[in-house]
């Protein structure tokens, strides 16, 4: 169990206990910032303590530990990208580098090359809209049975690879088209994009690396460099909007783009810190008609509500994310470590749970409203969120694989300055009361 998941659980059990950390800490003989890093993920307990904590929280050791089958954390990501990007080489890379970490690792295959190897050629195909819903319920058969499989498994860490996920067929399809899908299936495209926890695109060899770029290495493969590079842009703003998004460009050379690529997801799992490297910028407020006219940004509606914590270094927050009435909630604690570093642990939040933890809301803190809008470009991922008691300013965070990757800015984009260390915009800050 990593120490993300037993952090939250103790955090869980704890609280449903109404101890706060310095009693429980007191109870097992040590110090409440001891169970403080616990709870964030940032060291765990050893046996002996696990078993005093499990007697003081009324659980058994396996229940602290989350280990019953019906309690099993599995994680859901995608591999995305346009052709000829490495997705093949990238499982491989996947398999061996996570089974290593102690993780069953579960792969669904390609459902487009699935089909079109079973001899189905979509160049016959009368309707790409109907093939595109074929596709799209065979896709989710396919992820429901690999999640539940998982339940099976003996390892505790379970991390189901999706070659390809539902967005993807955005692309192929007008988006008059993919509204008919997501209605014939009675869902929504947040509901639909934001059912993985993580997305992970690798660029197309058609953009950047451009001598590498064949068609010999896959059958279903057909498309020419420039049709290639054109359908990453379309896979790329498929994505775009989805909360936890990274984007594996060429500016390496293949090998360094597969670690990149196990970096990232490392990170995202938490093995050993789930650590994100960002830069924060103040700009004018841009033309919203602009941003919403640019194919590969999407808005999304985010709510965000601070909650009483214990710990004077620690953010803990609830956010409830969406738009059109389809939303998805989470909790997230947040550690800095460095002025563009931190440790951020997420946890996905069920409707009722996000409801009752509102409860929790510090009163020291407004509940923060802000029209967020992402946008892909440059290799790059921006978030620019826009608050409704600004008039003449925004502010955009840019997501690095690196402190010293290369940044670029978009066109649409007027930088007053960089306040990545400036406590003042940070949303902690924005969202306390000022008496």
């Amino acid at each position: 169990m990593r120490g993300i998941e037993f952090g939250t659980r103790l955090n869980q059990l704890r609280r449903k206990a109404g101890l706060s950390q310095a009693k429980l800490g007191e109870k097992v003989g040590v110090s409440g910032k001891a169970v403080s890093k616990w709870e964030n993920g940032r060291t765990k307990p050893g046996t002996d303590t696990i078993l005093k904590l499990a007697e003081v929280l009324c659980v058994s050791a396996e229940q602290l530990l989350n280990l019953s089958d019906n309690e099993k954390q599995i994680s859901k990501i995608v591999i995305t990208g346009g052709p000829c990007a490495g997705k093949t080489t990238a499982m491989s890379w996947i398999q061996n580098a996570f089974t290593k970490m102690g993780y069953a690792v579960l792969f669904v295959d390609e459902t487009a090359t699935q089909l079109i190897s079973g001899g189905a050629d979509f160049r016959f195909c009368a309707s790409m809209r109907d093939l595109q819903l074929q596709m799209l319920l065979l896709q989710q058969a396919k992820e429901k049975a690999f999640a539940e499989v998982g339940k099976l498994m003996k390892q505790n860490k379970i991390l189901v690879v999706c070659d390809r996920g539902a967005m993807d067929c955005r692309a192929y399809m007008t988006e008059e088209e993919f509204e008919w899908v997501i209605n014939q299936i009675n869902t929504s495209k947040i509901t639909l994009r934001d059912q993985y926890d993580a997305v992970f695109h690798l660029v197309t060899a058609a953009k950047g690396a451009e001598k590498y770029y064949t068609l010999a290495n896959n059958q279903a493969r057909r498309e020419t460099a420039e049709e290639a590079a054109a359908l990453d842009d379309q896979l790329i703003a498929a994505w775009t909007g989805h909360p936890h998004y990274r984007i594996i460009d060429n500016t390496t050379d293949f090998e360094e783009k597969m670690l990149r690529l196990i970096k990232e997801i490392t990170s995202f799992l938490g093995e050993p810190a789930p650590m994100e490297i960002e830069r924060k910028y103040l700009i004018a407020r841009p033309q919203l008609q602009t941003l919403e006219q640019i194919p590969n940004c999407e808005c999304v509606d985010i709510v965000q509500t601070y909650l009483k914590s214990e710990d004077p270094d620690e953010e803990l927050r609830i956010r409830q994310r969406g738009s059109n009435g389809s939303y998805v909630y989470f909790m997230t604690r947040k550690r800095r470590t460095n002025g563009i570093k931190r440790v951020e642990i997420e946890e996905r939040l069920s409707q009722d749970e996000y409801i009752s933890l509102l409860v929790e809301a510090d009163p020291a803190y407004r509940m923060i409203h802000k029209k967020r809008y992402c946008l892909s470009e440059n290799g790059l991922y921006y978030e620019i969120d826009i608050y409704p008691e600004w008039e003449d300013k925004a502010i955009m965070e840019i997501k690095l694989h690196d402190e010293d990757q290369k940044i670029v800015f978009p066109e649409e984009i007027d930088v007053i300055r960089e306040v990545t260390n400036d406590p003042a915009y940070s949303n902690h800050e924005l969202a306390r009361i000022k008496i």
